[in-house]
């Protein structure tokens, strides 16, 4: 064949967002957000160029099931390919003149992992990566480590909002929240939506219309790439860009809660500020593991400014119970070194309906707003709010699973149902004493008796 078919099969001008995503040289490089971006084809194309230009270099490109696979990529790159590169279907690879190979792989489950054990690869490539789960994420990025220094060694990854892998997805590349051994230099997150591909747009404008015509929250994540909306999602009321706000110093007269959901694994802590109009505002949140009782009481303290007025402390029912080896209970404890809680409601239905009420975004001026909002430091609850999924069995209850993104959540639930949404009386601003001092009262009781 000769080489000017060789050039038009390679041939097709990628989209300004596609070409940014060929040119990213980080250690790992998320391309996509909504659907129709073109991101299949761009990661076929890196996968032809890498191979082209790196004799010898080694690439896995992977899609979750093998019938997705070979409809997605086996087919196209057959086609794409023909003369320049020989599939061997025994090994599902396509092996080059130059001496690289591309192998075309699954990992439909985490017992799929086993077929990459041990195997050593420059770049990988995960198709739609939302689809897998951070376990498998982690088992292969332990296979990329071919031997050859010269050839360059990457992750790519395509990616749309939903799917199990929605929640690592997220945090590495568009929150950008991450571990003490992860580096953020190493990480590029590239945004592409169906607008962004003008192939897709000029040849088949009814896929734009098919996607407008979508539920609400399946047009924000598949339209829009909104990452905080996806399927299952509890919240679905819940918008970064009505929520999240910039801080401001809370006046004097405001009343502040700060309400505590502990254990040994998290300790979540939320601040909550009311103003006299009855709007709440999450002005600081403590996230921290691994501290027993006194270590975080004393870090809660810590983090308050000097004289600061907190009204009510709230905190759920079991940290009353007594241990049997100490006989104290976490309140307790707590309350030895400078902490008193009032017990809050612990019915997680009605703790997750006040909440939405809270959430639920309105009209005021010709913009969207609600009633609670969120300080965009407090980084943690504006990452695992939106986190949260339906519980299968109870159609009104949250999942418990995964556990990490409940406990902030479910530390703003004790304070959503323990407070009427109502405005505030004036009272409650003027009368306002300490908490009682043995924590036992319920924070009714306790306000009506102050308002009295």
């Amino acid at each position: 064949m000769s080489t000017d078919k060789k050039i038009i099969r390679l041939s097709g001008a990628p989209s300004a967002r596609q070409q940014e995503f060929l040119l990213a040289q980080t250690k790992y490089v998320a391309y996509g957000g909504a659907r129709g971006g073109g991101k299949s084809w761009a990661l076929r194309r890196k996968c032809i160029l890498l191979a082209l230009r790196y004799g010898g270099i080694r690439i896995l490109l992977l899609r979750r099931t093998l019938a997705e696979l070979h409809e997605n990529h086996v087919l196209q790159l057959m086609a794409e390919l023909q003369g320049l590169a020989k599939y061997k279907s025994d090994e599902r690879a396509l092996l080059f003149p130059n001496g690289s190979r591309i192998r075309l792989g699954y990992c439909d489950g985490e017992g799929d992992l086993a077929q990459y054990q041990g195997q050593e690869y420059d770049v990988i490539c995960i198709d739609e990566a939302t689809q897998f789960t951070e376990l498998q994420f982690r088992c292969l990025c332990a296979c990329m480590r071919g031997g050859s220094p010269r050839h360059p060694k990457r992750f790519y990854l395509s990616c749309n909002p939903g799917g199990p892998g929605h929640a690592w997805v997220k945090r590495l590349f568009i929150d950008r929240s991450f571990t003490a051994d992860e580096c953020p230099g190493d990480y590029t997150f590239i945004p592409a939506r169906v607008y962004d591909n003008d192939f897709l747009m000029k040849n088949n404008p009814d896929y734009l219309r098919q996607l407008e015509c979508l539920p609400e929250d399946l047009k924000r994540a598949w339209l829009c790439g909104e990452w905080d909306v996806f399927a299952g999602q509890f919240f679905s009321e819940f918008r970064r860009g009505v929520h999240a706000v910039r801080p401001f110093e809370i006046p004097q007269g405001w009343l502040r809660y700060y309400t505590n959901d502990y254990g040994l694994d998290m300790l979540a802590g939320l601040w909550i500020a009311v103003s006299p109009r009855g709007e709440a505002f999450v002005y600081r949140e403590l996230y921290r593991s691994g501290l027993i009782a006194s270590e975080a009481a004393r870090l809660i303290l810590a983090n308050e400014a000097p004289g600061e007025q907190i009204a009510v402390r709230l905190a759920p029912p079991d940290l009353w119970g007594r241990a049997k080896d100490s006989g104290k209970s976490i309140i307790e404890i707590f309350g030895e070194n400078g902490l008193s809680f009032v017990r809050a409601e612990s019915s997680r239905v009605a703790g997750w309906m006040a909440l939405r009420e809270w959430l639920r975004p309105v009209e005021s001026d010709g913009a969207s707003t609600a009633r609670l909002r969120i300080f965009e430091p407090c980084a943690n609850l504006l990452r695992t709010l939106p986190m949260l999924q339906y519980d299968r069995r109870q159609v009104n209850d949250a999942a418990t699973e995964p556990h990490e993104p409940t406990h902030a959540p479910d530390a703003l639930r004790y304070w959503a149902v323990s407070r009427p949404l109502c405005p505030a009386p004036q009272s409650e601003y003027t009368h306002f004493g300490p908490p009682p001092a043995d924590g036992g009262t319920s924070l009714h009781e306790y306000l009506v008796g102050q308002w009295e």
